[in-house]
């Protein structure tokens, strides 16, 4: 347990109220989540436990993360929020993973997996954004799509349509995803776009605490 305390960092993020069953110490399991988000694939996660006499399958790693239902904090009060979105494939599909992040902090404030680009999509995000921060005097930092500009204006919220400066750090995030990702070709297999998009927050969570 020493060598799990040392190895695991500060895993205070990762909430464990799922398990019922206390067949894997929950350090080990801490480990486990962390180390995936982080770059591991579940296979090398698997080969990292058993140095700790634990045998678990991908499976049930992969469920530890779903389970934990990792979601950016809540009531962040930002001075600007960049908001972007980036094509993510799913079994073949093309998603579009729209983010909004902190461009002082370089934390993620909200992200959603939709299936297009629309106005009415853009609205439904930044509703939701403006349910979990105080975002109301903030100045949104975005490129020039016009379903982003058009659902500002719409919402009532102050932006800037920009191309570098303040918006680097959503784009710098999105690199972090890509990398993250590149496992999958930026693409994620025989899962269904919830799971993906839970994969997807969870990484999110481990992203913020490094910032």
């Amino acid at each position: 347990m020493a060598k799990i305390a040392r190895l695991s960092g500060c895993s205070d993020w990762i909430e464990l109220d799922f398990v019922e069953r206390e067949r894997t110490p929950r350090q080990l399991m801490k480990l486990c989540i962390r180390l995936h988000l982080a770059g591991l694939s579940l296979s090398n996660t698997v080969s990292e436990i058993e140095n700790f006499g634990v045998e678990r399958s991908r499976k049930a790693i992969h469920d530890w993360v779903q389970k934990a239902d990792l979601q950016p904090a809540n009531d962040a009060s930002p001075d600007h929020v960049a908001v972007d979105e980036t094509v993510i494939r799913i079994n073949g599909k093309q998603f579009w993973l729209y983010a909004a992040v902190d461009p002082e902090t370089n934390r993620f404030l909200h992200l959603r997996l939709y299936t297009t680009t629309t106005t009415a999509l853009t609205e439904r995000f930044l509703r939701e954004l403006r349910e979990k921060h105080d975002v109301e005097d903030a100045v949104f930092l975005v490129d020039h799509a016009k379903h982003l500009t058009a659902a500002l204006r719409r919402s009532g919220l102050r932006f800037q349509a920009v191309r570098h400066r303040n918006r680097n750090a959503v784009e710098r995030v999105f690199r972090e995803v890509k990398q993250r990702t590149s496992s999958f070709s930026n693409s994620f297999s025989h899962v269904d776009p919830a799971i993906a998009e839970t994969w997807l927050q969870a990484f999110a969570v481990w992203w913020n605490s490094l910032n």
